[in-house]
């Protein structure tokens, strides 16, 4: 025999019911069936809300019941036609007459106990189960409905009732025994206590009653009917690419459903594990779709992790105090107390030292376990030997569930470590003896994120999704965009990268979408998009809380980094092409490089000294593998470097550094360059990366501009410019006549760093710069003799992309 499980959403409407009749009639034909249902979709809800209006003594439960009413009558109508089905439409109404009377009672008396309430929900099945067998019996399928309540004994703790297997396994046996037709319809969810009172089974429980039956006649196997395609390696409200579970062992179903997965109730697979009866979790609308297979031991070589699964609304409780250890007995005390109170305990961790035990409870059942704990440790608080329960509410248990967990190390490694880098605080775990399941308790905030991480690490194709947020997509930043966008084939498959535009702002507006901004269209959609500032656009990244988030600021502005540390704080690496926060006071620069180590991210500025040359990275490498480096010599504006390799008399200074602003090799400010200011917090930069403490205000800046040139704005610049043109031509004269040529150069020596303009001569490794090129010269330990050079173009908006496109790389491979 089949024993077939069909839930609400199967049976939520005449055209859902369709489909189960379909497939009811198609394992007909393989064999004799038992049927059991859930009540139509949403029509628990909606009885339990009827119940506690009338509770409130409110009589609006009239047109709750009226809508139930309506809901059944169009689908027997849709279903029978105009004809109808007189019977079972008198059916449903005279049943829902007698819960229009319960209700009054229950509004007269204000009162609506479990057992008044276990009447009412009994509706929902019922009628479903009634409507169903009317009409395959209509369609000439012979059937018998079979009213649970005569065959599931349980005792009378409505709501939740315990089911008496010996009598209840009995009345099913002499049942199907004495019975020849080859299918019979069951209402799920409900039996009867000893006194004949209805009881429930607890939500969900029509998947028990399906179980409890299948147990009892020893069927071949149990199907779960559900909206789903079986068992999931997460939740799909999470995930977007989950994976479908094909087989499974009945302890990890069972860790996986206690732990939150909605497909089969926690209770269900009990039965059917003691007798060995598999159970198939299937599709009502696909029902072509495999399914997942509970069996009692899965395929070798499968997946080391099974699933991923959480329980929201958990209430933490600790029991600490110095009383506490090496005293026997406090935690017999604080579980029975609990157990007295009917509290369910979901996880429990106990320090070693003996000095708290950890609790984790459902949120509703907070208040009350602090009273009935605080009570029995009433003696123990008043003296100081512990302290009065403590209550930590908006948390969430995290669960990675696999029996082949327990082959293999490293799991729970992977898992903390996943979670870590993505700034998700654990604040208990448990695993236990079996390794079949590593729980965490995690706050309810990073569960999504969490979950998405988790499934990435263990379930995906290894694709690592990356989430990028860009700040300032003027001429540097809509490169960037259109390089991610055109690359985003590349870096899936060859560097195993989903690296998705997820935010872009301006300095008014910005554009948040987690499923990926238009990277064709963010140009139009900006000026109409919400108008923001920097400190909301940043709030709205760490509200997302999007795993593997990279902020990337293209921006010149002090309040952008101002808002790194709350990025940094949340794990949340910053690539910056600003370069005020690696310039500034060296304890601001020193407070983000540890804050990305204490958090675990990455706070990279590579274009801050060469564009997209890989200067400071590599710095950093000599530095890391133990190297010391002496000095530091650089030509590290590429707009000087173009101005004075195409300075030569024939067109005035001004000329040529208008020309190199025109191509976009300036600052907005062309004097920001020329002055020696932009040059000297590169220099710094590379101090420090070195390992040197050094402010900006140590840095001798011989800079070659007449005072009147620093002074009024960019076009008073260009004036003065031309007006000092004979002082540029005296300099490139003076050089020209030893034989030399001008060049901007950097020096970093023995603590000590400068900038200014130096005449060379043609065998200087600086003489062969051509247009805006850059170079860096690293002496160190190992490179005494022969310097290691780094040369290249150092400005302009598509190498300064491609050097922030690196960063971002990196970051999301580190």
């Amino acid at each position: 025999m089949k024993v077939m499980k069909f839930g609400g959403s199967s049976v939520g409407s005449a055209a859902t019911m369709e489909q189960v009749i379909g497939v009811v009639r198609a394992a007909l034909s393989e064999g004799p069936c038992a049927v059991v249902l859930s009540a139509m979709q949403g029509t628990t809800d909606q009885l339990i809300e009827a119940g506690r209006t009338a509770e409130r003594g409110d009589d609006g439960y009239i047109e709750l019941l009226s809508n139930i009413a309506d809901k059944h009558s169009r689908a027997i109508h849709e279903l029978f036609g105009e004809e109808g089905c007189t019977e079972i439409s008198d059916f449903v109404d005279s049943t829902v007459s007698e819960l229009e009377n319960l209700c009054e009672g229950v509004r007269l008396v204000r009162e609506l106990s479990p057992k008044t309430l276990d009447r009412i929900l009994s509706f929902g099945e019922i009628v479903s189960t009634k409507i169903v067998a009317a009409k395959l019996a209509a369609e000439g399928v012979e059937n018998e409905w079979l009213d649970s309540r005569q065959f599931i004994r349980t005792n009378s703790n409505h709501g939740f009732a315990a089911v008496d297997f010996a009598e209840t396994n009995q009345r099913l046996k002499e049942q199907f025994s004495a019975s020849s037709v080859k299918l019979s319809i069951f209402p799920g969810f409900i039996g009867s206590d000893v006194g004949g009172h209805t009881t429930t089974l607890g939500r969900g429980g029509s998947d028990y009653t399906a179980a409890i039956i299948a147990a009892a006649v020893d069927a071949d196997i149990l199907e779960i009917w559900t909206d789903v395609s079986g068992m999931m390696t997460a939740d799909p409200r999470f995930v977007r690419h989950v994976r479908q579970i094909p087989r499974i062992t009945y302890r990890e179903a069972m860790e996986l459903s206690h732990f939150g997965a909605k497909v089969i109730y926690p209770p269900t697979i009990q039965p059917v594990m003691v007798k060995g009866i598999p159970l198939l979790v299937k599709n009502t609308f696909a029902p072509s779709d495999p399914g997942t297979l509970v069996e009692a031991e899965s395929q070798a070589g499968t997946d080391i992790v099974r699933g991923i699964t959480s329980i929201d609304k958990i209430t933490v409780v600790s029991l600490e105090g110095s009383g506490m250890i090496g005293i026997p007995g406090f935690s017999k005390r604080l579980f029975d107390a609990l157990s007295r109170a009917e509290i369910n305990v979901i996880l429990i961790t106990q320090s070693s030292s003996e000095h708290s035990i950890c609790v984790a409870i459902e949120e509703r059942s907070a208040e009350l376990a602090k009273r009935v704990v605080d009570r029995e440790f009433e003696y123990e608080i008043n003296v100081g030997r512990i302290e009065p329960l403590k209550v930590e509410n908006g948390f969430s248990i995290l669960a990675l569930v696999g029996d082949n967990m327990k082959e293999h190390t490293g799991i729970s490694g992977k898992m903390f470590t996943t979670l870590g880098q993505n700034g998700i605080n654990i604040h208990a775990i448990a695993q236990g003896s079996s390794e079949r399941n590593i729980s965490a308790i995690i706050s309810s905030k990073n569960v999504r994120k969490a979950v998405n991480t988790l499934h990435e690490a263990f379930f995906s194709d290894g694709n690592k999704q990356i989430n990028v947020y860009v700040a300032g997509v003027g001429t540097v930043g809509s490169r960037l965009v259109e390089q991610l966008r055109t690359q985003a084939d590349h870096l899936a498959e060859e560097l195993r990268l989903n690296v998705r535009v997820v935010g872009v702002a301006n300095s008014k507006r910005a554009i948040l979408d987690s499923e990926g901004v238009d990277l064709e269209g963010y140009r139009e959609m900006l000026p109409t998009a919400s108008e923001t500032n920097v400190a909301e656009f940043t709030d709205s990244i760490i509200a997302e809380n999007l795993r593997n988030s990279i902020f990337v600021d293209l921006t010149a502005s002090p309040t952008v980094v101002d808002n790194y540390p709350k990025l940094l704080q949340k794990s949340v690496s910053v690539i910056a092409c600003n370069k005020i926060a690696a310039s500034s006071e060296y304890a601001r620069y020193a407070n983000y490089k540890e804050l990305a180590r204490e958090y675990g991210t990455n706070f990279f500025f590579e274009t801050n000294v060469g564009a997209g040359l890989p200067i400071i990275h590599t710095l950093n490498d000599l530095v890391r593998s133990g190297d010391r480096v002496d000095r530091i010599e650089g030509v590290l504006s590429g707009t000087l470097n173009f101005v004075f390799n195409n300075y030569d008399g024939t067109r005035s200074f001004a000329a040529v550094v208008r020309q190199a602003q025109d191509e976009g090799y300036t600052e907005p400010d062309p004097r920001l360059d020329l002055s020696g200011t932009d040059v000297a917090r590169k220099i710094l930069i590379l101090a420090r990366e070195s390992g040197h403490r050094i402010e900006v205000d140590e840095i001798v800046n011989r800079g070659f501009l007449p005072e009147s040139c620093l002074a009024g704005s960019v076009d008073d610049f260009y004036v003065e410019l031309e007006r000092n043109e004979a002082h540029f031509r005296r300099l490139l004269d003076d050089a020209r006549n030893q034989g030399l040529i001008l060049k901007y150069i950097a020096s970093f020596s023995d603590g000590q760093a400068s900038v200014g303009l130096q005449s060379i001569g043609p065998d200087h490794n600086f003489a062969t710069l051509s247009g805006k090129d850059n170079a860096v010269l690293f002496y160190t330990k190992r490179y005494s003799q022969q310097p290691l050079v780094i040369k290249g173009a150092g400005a302009g908006a598509d190498v300064t992309a491609a050097g922030v496109f690196a960063d971002i790389i990196r970051a999301a491979r580190g």
